[in-house]
């Protein structure tokens, strides 16, 4: 689970992504506190205890670190950032019916691009799993030599599998 690194001045658009999925009848934006608890229940159910976790830290931002997907009232994605730490991206999930769509992309940029607006310079994407749909969304790089990372000792409890990826 190595780290990648983004420059963030050097993103792609993020209208285009928002557009095609606008086509789609999905609409990705920032997640309002009121859908603090539906997130986090469906983040555990969908993905991870850690990853509910960190969706919680996203809400305690302001404005909220956290962007979500959603078609017809159904959580479809979510991505957050500044969660492991300042300038960290992740965690982020979509749906298995959802993937292939742009869906993942569009969270991604979104965030990366809020990031930007707050004058972060580039950006960390904590314990990646798919490295090449980084290379290829934003051109994120690997960190030589950042594996485990910020998840060096984290607490789990007797049998529970290791912290899943970020992607």
């Amino acid at each position: 689970m190595t780290d990648m690194l983004v420059r963030l001045y050097a993103m792609p658009p993020l209208e285009p992504a928002l557009g095609a999925l606008r086509a789609k009848g999905i609409d990705v934006r920032r997640a309002l506190p009121a859908e603090k608890y539906h997130l986090g229940l469906w983040v555990r159910e969908h993905f991870s205890n850690f990853w509910a976790s960190e969706c919680d830290v996203a809400f305690a931002h302001q404005p909220v670190g956290c962007f979500i997907a959603v078609r017809d009232n159904t959580i479809l994605g979510f991505g957050c950032y500044d969660v492991v730490g300042r300038g960290f991206f992740g965690p982020q999930g979509v749906s298995e019916d959802a993937r292939g769509q742009g869906t993942g992309a569009a969270l991604l940029l979104a965030c990366l691009h809020d990031m930007w607006g707050l004058s972060y310079g580039y950006g960390i994407i904590a314990g990646v799993g798919p490295v090449e749909f980084y290379e290829k969304a934003v051109g994120a790089t690997v960190i030589p030599d950042s594996t485990p990372g910020v998840f060096r000792g984290l607490l789990r409890f007797p049998g529970e599998p290791e912290v899943d990826s970020h992607e």
